[in-house]
């Protein structure tokens, strides 16, 4: 059980190193301890939607409309955080693919041996969307026996499988790809597939500590949180 100076927070693995290097300093200077949880976002939404309880939330912008819209979150507790693009690794000195445009990219998943993604279904935003974009340039059929599936969360992050080498390529929200050591970032996916996710905090109406979850988006929203979240790979609001 939290105490009373402990404040749960569920979030988006996107957002794991950026609370990694501010939580310490949001816990120094309000006396909260925070309770960090991570995950998908799409899986953290339907936890919420179920029911289980947190002070704060940092999930998509459209979850989080969503979960205000059916009770589960406090009206007016809503704000905009951070934004996501998705991004393509490879292992640490490995030669890096041309992805500067829709039939660049196309042709290097075609080459690869294998593409590590999140999961298309109950998985990250992003997995979802790479499915939609091998699917929109006809590909699905050709990678479907080269494709690994990331569990999600933070032990399950796309650029742990690359850098094992168990994959050749990865493809992710680029803060998850930059949170792991063994890879090179080649880039974010071209303009004409990319895909930009909204981050969005809010309480919820279970928060046991409601006052510490909206200090924790204030403490956000400050500029010298905003330039770690940049840092650490987000576009912040």
């Amino acid at each position: 059980m939290l105490s009373d100076s402990e404040v749960a927070v569920l979030s988006t693995t996107a957002m794991k190193t950026a609370f990694e290097a501010l939580g310490p300093v949001f816990e120094r200077e309000t006396g909260y301890a925070l309770k960090l949880g991570f995950g998908p976002s799409l899986q953290l939404e339907k936890r919420l939607a179920e029911g289980e309880g947190a002070d704060v939330a940092i999930v998509t912008q459209t979850g989080a409309q969503q979960l205000i819209a059916t009770g589960r979150g406090t009206a007016g507790s809503l704000a905009d955080l951070a934004r996501s693009f998705i991004g393509v690794c490879v292992g640490a000195g490995a030669p890096q693919p041309d992805i500067s445009s829709a039939q660049a990219f196309k042709a290097a998943m075609l080459r690869a041996r294998s593409i590590a993604t999140s999961k298309p279904v109950g998985g990250g935003a992003s997995g979802a969307h790479m499915a939609a974009v091998f699917e929109r340039l006809g590909i699905t059929a050709a990678i479907k026996d080269k494709s690994i599936y990331g569990a999600g969360g933070p032990a399950g992050l796309v650029g742990l499988i690359v850098a094992r080498g168990d994959a050749e390529i990865g493809i992710q929200q680029m803060a998850e790809l930059m949170a792991v050591s063994g890879v090179d970032i080649v880039g974010p996916l071209p303009d004409a597939l990319q895909s930009v996710t909204q981050f969005t905090g809010f309480v919820p109406t279970a928060a046991r500590q409601p006052e510490g979850g909206r200090a924790v988006i204030d403490f956000l929203r400050r500029s010298t949180a905003k330039a770690v979240i940049k840092a650490k790979g987000l576009e912040p609001n």
